[in-house]
């Protein structure tokens, strides 16, 4: 009986120690001291209104999805992270068969700089850019398709990546 409580003992710390897993958070070293963080309103270069809002409030939703840093006022915050939302572009990706002149899908792509600074000494912490891709299908019918409107409905969803690939950055480091 002794053997076989010794043998389960070792299996087991075997099997919890051997794999290299630690729980709770790995932030990356120079995110070592930071718990918590605010995200300030994004400055927009493009001429799509709004989207600096969505895009922020997109951010701070991923942040605190994540779960690795609080969101706090920027007053008392450990961090500060800005950014700029630098440009959206739409490119073709496929046409129609029987129409090669006209797209009938189209990716959607939002591009922001972000930099992260610690609030009390003003350091940068991290820099970076980020994208966020959306692939979109437009309505065949020449009379009722808007374009605009498909890329608009579009917009947070592109946010939402551009947020995914910030909050992975300033997160896990990559």
């Amino acid at each position: 009986m002794r053997i076989l409580i010794f043998i389960t003992l070792v299996s087991l710390s075997l099997f919890l120690v051997g794999c290299g897993y630690t729980l709770g958070e790995i932030k990356p070293t120079i995110m070592r001291c930071v718990n918590t963080i605010s995200v300030e309103t994004f400055k927009n270069d493009t001429l799509i209104p709004r989207l600096e809002s969505q895009t922020a409030d997109a951010l701070a939703k991923q942040f605190q999805q994540d779960g690795t840093y609080r969101i706090e006022t920027p007053d008392r915050a450990d961090a500060n992270l800005s950014g700029t939302i630098i440009s959206v572009k739409r490119q073709p990706m496929r046409v129609y068969a029987n129409n090669v002149m006209q797209t009938s899908e189209f990716e959607l792509i939002l591009i922001v700089d972000y930099t992260l600074k610690d609030r009390l000494t003003g350091a940068l912490l991290m820099k970076g850019r980020a994208e966020g891709h959306v692939p979109f299908f437009v309505n065949s019918d020449n009379v009722n398709s808007d374009l605009i409107t498909d890329q608009n409905i579009n917009y947070p969803i592109a946010a939402q990546r551009a947020a995914e690939a910030i909050v992975s950055k300033v997160s896990e480091g990559w």
